[in-house]
């Protein structure tokens, strides 16, 4: 699993800009790398919460020198209509990141409307098994938590297998580890998040 500085030679910008490749997020990065040949100057990046979305967009503006407007959806209609326009008079890209598709969005503006219509737009997928494992591994690593070998493995069976999902978990593991300053193992995290409530949202293949 790689960090996209590495692969892509995008300047990282410290640990909570790290952002991790896969499948799951694959297109997206292509895309956003090869700016200069949209066919306009604007796209659409969209993605679950917690996906990596709006990390993924600081690195673009980092790397193309354009303009992000996060949370787009709700963003003001002539807001983006002038930002759309500019990018294009301009010729510096302009991306556009929100959680749901462009079609799904309310648009007022019949000129807005047909403009959002006509930009790429690119998904982050909720993550597959590697990713899924990757980003366990690294929000406990991240927030200093010590955690037996087989800690991702035994979560990947039993959690939902989505970044938010993955969030709430790391971040009740990591609360507990500070608190208690005991290692995270197997046993420890079923406790903590059977005591949370958050135990089981899948079935195990096996007995806790």
């Amino acid at each position: 699993m790689n960090q996209i500085g590495l692969p892509f030679d995008w300047a990282g910008g410290g640990e909570r800009d790290e952002f991790l490749l896969s499948e799951a997020n694959a297109l997206a990065v292509r895309h956003l790398e090869q700016w200069r040949d949209w066919p306009v100057m604007t796209s659409i990046l969209t993605g679950p919460p917690q996906s990596g979305r709006s990390t993924l967009a600081r690195h673009f503006a980092r790397a193309s020198g354009g303009e992000v407007i996060d949370e787009a959806e709700g963003a003001d209609e002539h807001r983006l209509f002038h930002a759309w326009n500019r990018a294009q008079t301009e010729q510096v890209p302009l991306l556009l990141v929100g959680r749901r598709s462009p079609q799904s969005w309310t648009v007022a503006l019949p000129d807005l409307r047909s403009r959002l219509a006509a930009a790429p737009h690119v998904a982050i997928a909720e993550p597959d098994e590697a990713l899924a494992r990757a980003l366990i591994e690294q929000r406990l690593a991240v927030a200093g938590t010590a955690f037996t070998p087989d800690l991702a493995d035994w979560l990947l069976r039993r959690i939902e297998r989505s970044y938010g999902a993955i969030a709430t978990v790391t971040g009740l593991l990591n609360g507990d580890a500070l608190s208690s300053g005991r290692k995270i193992s197997t046993a420890r995290a079923k406790e903590v998040l059977q005591g949370a409530g958050f135990l089981p949202i899948v079935q195990p293949d096996r007995p806790f």
